[in-house]
């Protein structure tokens, strides 16, 4: 079920930035970015905390953060970095502002680091619900080191932590199949709902700037809210994005299916697909009004792009990239406490 909901989700991910171009002439493209993008980080970010670790951080925790996390982001904005100065830019390697996607590693390696001090405390999730809130007040928290989703989105990480906390999985797969499609029937009147929702309205969400709110990346004054209650649009998006991730992992397949195995790239297609999108965003090929075709075209091909990227063979090629090891950069022997190095007994390092 779980690598099931990880490649869908990323491959929402990826049609999301697909589509972005053709949002702004184009209200069924807006339409269906505006519902994609409602749940699919949510999402994303939940399975995450999910399989997060919350108890104190040991020696092969803190170095998976460094190598799944920390190395590839240091990677991958050097990349970035060079491709913009081929392109003309000034050659700046800039590690405090994340390049387009590379905001989630900053935020992952944020979130693994702090889940087991703020789960000591008594209500974790309303915690964090309340610092999401409140970061979106103040403009004095930027995207510098991708502070503002990392605190906008932290509520979606600890959510996924207290599904786990809660053992909802083995409920849910305990169930019979009766009560299972009662379920699955709700969770589908709800995304059937959001795809009526969405276009219904859409010259009212343009007006309300719902897109801004929806990336979690700026303060509500920056988007031209400075109402006190400002924070309640935020709050009503977090609580609809939850129903809606609860949602969609309810309406996913338990069993093993052809795309199954593809669940364990996400990471290859989160840092890879931008690079295929690349030339779409920048070239402008997509902007301004398109024949109704282009829509689902893109959609198609972004889902081809997601299968592409999962293959055994891609991830090979591309795996000292986005999983390197890096054995050279750590100690030899491990470290105690205090951090002198644990000697072998006849007192000498091989």
């Amino acid at each position: 079920m779980w690598d099931n909901a990880r490649w869908i989700a990323i491959t929402l991910v990826v049609v999301g930035h697909g589509i972005l171009p053709l949002i702004g002439e184009d209200n069924v493209a807006y339409s269906v970015y505006l519902f994609i993008y409602s749940f699919h980080v949510a999402v994303f970010v939940t399975v995450s905390g999910y399989f997060a670790k919350s108890g104190p951080p040991n020696a092969r925790a803190l170095r998976q953060i460094l190598t799944d996390i920390v190395f590839p982001f240091f990677i991958f904005e050097t990349i970035w970095t060079i491709i913009r100065w081929v392109l003309g830019a000034e050659f700046a390697l800039d590690f405090t502002t994340a390049s387009w996607t590379l905001w989630f590693l900053i935020a992952l390696a944020v979130w693994r680091i702090v889940l087991p001090y703020l789960v000591l405390l008594r209500y974790p999730l309303l915690i964090s619900i309340a610092i999401s809130i409140g970061a979106g007040y103040t403009e004095t928290i930027d995207s510098t080191l991708a502070l503002t989703r990392t605190l906008g989105m932290l509520p979606f990480f600890v959510f996924g932590w207290k599904l786990r906390q809660l053992q909802l999985t083995g409920r849910w797969l305990e169930l019979g199949t009766a009560a299972t499609w009662r379920w699955r029937a709700g969770a589908i009147v709800l995304f059937c709902a959001a795809l009526v929702i969405m276009p219904a309205a859409i010259e009212t969400w343009r007006d309300l700037k719902l897109r801004r709110f929806m990336l979690y990346d700026e303060s509500y004054q920056a988007i031209g809210y400075d109402e006190p209650w400002s924070g309640v649009i935020r709050l009503g998006l977090m609580l609809i994005a939850m129903a809606l991730t609860v949602a969609f992992l309810v309406v996913m397949p338990r069993g093993a299916h052809w795309f199954t195995p593809f669940g364990t790239a996400t990471m290859y297609i989160y840092l890879l697909h931008t690079f295929v999108l690349f030339p779409f965003r920048e070239s402008g090929l997509l902007a301004g009004y398109q024949p109704f075709w282009v829509l689902p075209a893109m959609i198609v091909f972004c889902i081809a792009i997601s299968i592409v990227l999962s293959l055994k063979s891609v991830r090979r090629v591309f795996r000292p990239l986005v999983q390197p090891r890096a054995r050279w950069l750590f100690r030899p022997e491990p470290s105690t406490a205090t951090g002198t190095l644990v000697l072998p007994p006849d007192g000498e390092l091989k």
